[in-house]
């Protein structure tokens, strides 16, 4: 079994903004993430632990600036705490294994779907894509992706 954890070598070679958003609880400016037109078929890992987080077939066009997911590929590695920054209360989402900011979750997501938004920061994310998981070690998720 794989072991995850916060990798301090990843983390000094995080750009500033990758930095900003997973170490300090940043948001990346909406419309400018890297993944947010992403269409191909792949998971997304935490940029620093590289725990499985999201799968392809769980992305969708939410509008919202961000890429969203209806659900996360493993639910153990999501940690949902309350977040009472900026004058509203969320519900902020980190991984479990990295600590890292990864965005909020909202009750506003397809309903047809699970009624969920994980509202992600592009900047915590690593992609994987589909033809290389098998490789890198994330071969148990092939089956959660799908050609988009």
């Amino acid at each position: 079994m794989t072991k995850y954890e916060k990798n301090p070598d990843v983390i000094a070679t995080l750009t500033p903004e990758q930095y900003f958003v997973t170490q300090e609880s940043g948001t990346e400016r909406p419309g400018t993430g890297e993944y947010l037109s992403n269409k191909k078929a792949g998971i997304y890992v935490d940029i620093v632990s590289g725990e499985p987080l999201f799968a392809s077939a769980a992305k969708y066009e939410s509008g919202c600036g961000w890429p969203s997911f209806v659900k996360p590929i493993e639910p153990d590695n999501i940690v949902e705490l309350r977040d009472m920054s900026h004058g509203m209360i969320r519900t902020e989402v980190r991984s479990k294994h990295g600590d890292s900011h990864l965005g909020h979750v909202f009750p506003d997501g397809p309903t047809d779907r699970g009624g969920l938004r994980y509202c992600i920061n592009s900047a915590s994310l690593r992609f994987v894509a589909k033809e290389d998981m098998e490789a890198e070690g994330y071969g148990q998720y092939v089956d959660q992706v799908e050609d988009i």
